[in-house]
């Protein structure tokens, strides 16, 4: 059996296990006679440490991505696909209400150089929370600790599990993000016509 090496452009836990979940859902349909394995590699997404607008977001996890495929041709590596996950803030306008919204993007690129997108939905931050990030300028892990009372919800549960009393965690998001990321490259709908 083949062996197909997935590159992350992250080395945090909960990122490379929602890409490893997503795979054990998407691999059989990328490719049924393979085993899929995941590579953690730290790449700097260029944005903001809390990303607060959805191009900001989508820009990050793809240059993780697209710095991750540059290592692997500089490297000679054989990983086959390359993932950059981005998680932080959309500030939308609401008929005049501000309304901030948390997102998770994951950007998949293959070795041939094409490459998709990939989000996890969204969930509306209290305001508290929001005044704290977007109006004060704190980082969103460090924000979600105060607001929660804990330590490390970034790389336990992150926001997500914080504000759905763990329906959905951090990883499960990116997971979702990932899986749709990788939709193109397994669903014959998205072939040419």
């Amino acid at each position: 059996m083949e062996k197909i090496l997935v590159a992350v452009g992250s080395t945090r836990r909960p990122k490379l296990n929602a890409v490893w979940e997503a795979l054990t859902v998407v691999g059989p349909s990328l490719d049924p006679n393979a085993l899929f394995d995941v590579v953690g590699i730290e790449a700097e997404s260029g944005v903001g440490h809390t990303p607060l607008a959805r191009a900001e977001l989508m820009a990050g996890a793809r240059r993780r991505a697209e710095a991750v495929a540059q290592l692997a041709r500089e490297r000679g590596e054989p990983w086959r696909y390359f993932v950059g996950l981005e998680g932080g803030l959309d500030v939308v306008n609401d008929s005049g209400r501000r309304l901030v919204f948390l997102e998770n993007w994951a950007y998949v690129l293959d070795s041939t150089g094409r490459g998709a997108y990939g989000q996890s939905g969204a969930i509306l931050l209290p305001e508290a929370l929001a005044v704290r990030v977007v109006d004060e300028g704190v980082e969103l892990a460090e924000a979600i600790d105060a607001f929660a009372g804990q330590q490390g919800v970034r790389d336990a549960q992150g926001a997500w599990g914080i504000l759905t009393n763990n329906l959905i965690t951090r990883q499960d998001a990116f997971r979702v993000a990932v899986i749709n990321g990788f939709a193109p490259f397994f669903n014959p709908l998205y072939a040419p016509r």
